[in-house]
């Protein structure tokens, strides 16, 4: 356990003022999916916006095509963009000891420098201009993708991922966890192993095998089939979630998720993980397949959180382009 600082990142499904997204743009990674991407953007936003307000990030000449897809009650803006992954450009947002909301902004080099990044590098600093919430810099490279925590102290990560030599080469894994301690106020961080095997350009996320559902409780993926790739890794992620305690010093309680078949889009086979679910003002959005599965899954989710109104959401372009509804979306907490 680390000393906590005086910020904190709040829990996801605490209150929202609103959720920003941004606009798909990046034509090559969604080939002949792009037009049903840009469709189920918008009806993520739209699913959202019953919930609480949605602000969509656009690229300057894109404005009319959104305002036309997403329809009434969509806030766009116009703010130069590479591509359309807020959860993982976009400002993360902390409060202070007063509460106060302070915009932490992360280095972001797009994956290993995978994409071209040089106008989502600064994306998060222009939407924290926008709402007008202060902004804090930190060196670290970090996606919103590779991390999850319980407002309460703990933060689980893949080792996969944080550690990996294309994100910040020469940090030491004890640098990365002070900075992760005095950025977002941890004292507790769970380092899995592994994402899933699918997840080619993000170098395993945690948000698609392990989400907080409350404090104390999580949320992983499972692999029941030892023939499966991602059986062992999916295993040991398990164990270690199954033997870890939280800041609290509570043993965590794990639900486990099936491992649903992967689905063809635009000639490839592709994950839509369930595990990339979002929390809504009163409500969880969960992305499906469009499937035979999509009701066995929402009806656990109902279980799992029966105060909450559940929706699925269909979402097999978004993950042909590499991520769910958790990827595109990123919540900015209410003013207390």
């Amino acid at each position: 356990m680390m000393q906590a600082t005086q910020l904190r990142m709040p829990a996801e499904w605490e209150a929202h003022e609103r959720t920003v997204m941004s606009w798909p743009t990046l034509r090559e990674i969604w080939g002949d999916t792009f037009d049903q991407a840009k469709d189920e953007y918008a009806a993520t936003a739209r699913a959202i916006a019953r919930f609480e307000p949605v602000l969509m990030v656009v690229n300057p000449g894109d404005k009319d095509d959104a305002i036309k897809r997403c329809g009434p009650g969509i806030d766009i803006v116009s703010i130069p963009i590479d591509d359309s992954w807020m959860r993982d450009s976009g400002p993360i947002i902390t409060r202070d000891v007063q509460g106060r909301r302070v915009g932490v902004h992360f280095r972001f080099n797009a994956y290993g420098d995978r994409f071209p990044h040089a106008l989502d590098a600064f994306v998060g600093v222009h939407v924290l201009e926008h709402i007008k919430i202060d902004v804090q810099q930190s060196e670290l490279v970090l996606e919103g993708g590779s991390i999850s925590v319980d407002g309460a102290g703990t933060l689980v990560t893949t080792e996969q991922c944080l550690l990996n030599a294309n994100r910040n080469p020469g940090w030491t894994r004890e640098e990365i966890e002070r900075e992760l301690c005095t950025q977002l106020g941890v004292q507790t961080i769970i380092w899995l192993r592994w994402g899933r095997i699918e997840d080619l350009h993000t170098d395993g996320h945690v948000d698609l095998v392990c989400m907080f559902a409350r404090p104390g409780v999580v949320v992983a993926q499972g692999c029941d089939d030892p023939r499966n790739p991602n059986h062992e890794r999916l295993q040991a992620n398990l164990r270690i979630l199954r033997s870890a305690t939280d800041a609290s010093g509570n043993q965590l309680q794990v639900v486990e998720l099936p491992l649903l078949p992967l689905v063809e889009v635009g000639g490839q086979m592709v994950m839509v993980s369930n595990a990339n679910f979002y929390f809504v003002n009163g409500g969880l959005i969960v992305p499906v397949a469009g499937g035979p599965d999509d009701e066995a899954v929402l009806a656990l989710f109902r279980r799992i959180f029966p105060e909450r109104e559940i929706v699925g959401i269909p979402s097999r372009a978004i993950a042909f382009g590499g991520g769910g509804t958790h990827c595109v979306t990123q919540q900015i907490p209410a003013v207390k």
